[in-house]
């Protein structure tokens, strides 16, 4: 993480205090997803930390179907592109009418391959508003005025492209609502992740048993030192922060497993 990334990070992180413990009641994150897929959106939902959060009164859900924003019987969300090319293109119309009818306020994101990658602090400052919007694209691409004319901004979760913007707009959920009151029963479980305010990636986690097919626990976490153990994992965390950052660290395989979000 360079120190330009970690200072607007540090920055974004004052706005996550009114989401940590200790917080006055508030009203619940409004998150609404709009997209030609509501389906997508039903189980997800209603599982694990997002429902539980839901359930305690921290979010409300409301997934959109962008085809009830179309106004011919074919219930059309999608055109050829002007200049020609392969693919369809999906219209500007309903994306702006169902926008509209939400009465969406800022932040209105678009998930898009062309935005920024989304980020811990992104995950934060959601969870510190009153209301997020997701859009959610589908086919060859969504018409350039929605981006321009309608989204606040534009986040991918990285370079390479997803079916729909589906996957994107669930991933930045769970992010979010893990963050709110009541969505985690252990507020210090969120706290001590990887990117949490700043911090750059976590050290690594052991649990039982002891040695599993040769392979040891390291002796610091068994010895009971609790300041040798806050140590190991300061130190194993920068080290592999440092790891994560370095790309030719990557290209040999010295990186964590799975790609970050």
């Amino acid at each position: 993480m360079t120190g330009d990334a970690r200072d607007t990070a540090r920055r974004a992180s004052a706005d996550a205090d009114a989401v940590d413990a200790e917080t006055p009641p508030r009203a619940p994150l409004q998150v609404n997803i709009v997209t030609i897929f509501p389906e997508f959106f039903a189980a997800p939902l209603a599982l694990s930390i997002p429902a539980k959060a839901a359930a305690a009164g921290s979010v409300r859900y409301r997934v959109v179907d962008l085809r009830d924003h179309t106004h011919d019987r074919h219930r059309t969300v999608d055109d050829y592109p002007y200049g020609g090319g392969p693919g369809m293109v999906m219209k500007a119309a309903p994306f702006f009418e169902a926008v509209e009818a939400l009465g969406a306020t800022r932040p209105i994101v678009l998930l898009s391959p062309r935005g920024r990658r989304f980020a811990q602090h992104d995950a934060h400052r959601f969870a510190a508003g009153t209301e997020l919007t997701l859009l959610c694209g589908h086919y060859k691409d969504v018409d350039q005025r929605v981006a321009d004319h309608l989204a606040t901004e534009e986040l991918s979760l990285g370079d390479y492209v997803l079916s729909g913007g589906e996957p994107a707009a669930l991933a930045i959920v769970d992010a979010v609502v893990r963050l709110l009151p009541g969505a985690m029963s252990d507020h210090d479980s969120a706290a001590t992740d990887s990117f949490y305010r700043g911090a750059g990636v976590s050290a690594p986690s052991y649990t039982r048993p002891e040695e599993y097919r040769g392979h040891r626990v390291p002796d610091v976490l068994l010895s009971g030192h609790h300041a040798n153990i806050a140590r190991w994992r300061r130190d194993e965390g920068a080290r592999r922060t440092e790891t994560v950052a370095d790309p030719d660290a990557r290209a040999t395989g010295a990186s964590r497993t799975g790609e970050d979000a």
